[in-house]
């Protein structure tokens, strides 16, 4: 029950200011290289559990499909790569 509660807390605190810059990275992840976003967008959409997990634990849970969504967004934009694994799982839950 308190984990549900914080989760909710961090998204309404956080995800407003976020999913300007990263929603958009997210969702056009593959677009400049490979030209089919499905395939990147579907790893994106599947790291959202491992995603609320990381910002809920307060980065102590990493599920191996937070971490190939992070290697994919890194690999396909360049503002990604300034980002934190944080500010990442944070956009990935706004999207």
């Amino acid at each position: 029950m308190m984990k549900s509660f914080l989760f909710a807390a961090l998204l309404l605190v956080t995800a407003p200011a976020l999913a300007g810059s990263f929603a958009s990275s997210a969702s056009s992840a593959g677009s400049a290289t490979s030209g089919s976003t499905s395939g990147d967008d579907k790893v994106v959409l599947q790291a959202r559990a491992d995603a609320a997990a990381f910002v809920a634990s307060d980065g102590g849970i990493r599920g191996a499909r937070l971490q190939a969504a992070l290697r994919l967004l890194r690999e396909r934009r360049a503002d990604a790569r300034a980002a934190s694994d944080m500010q990442l799982a944070q956009a990935i839950l706004a999207r």
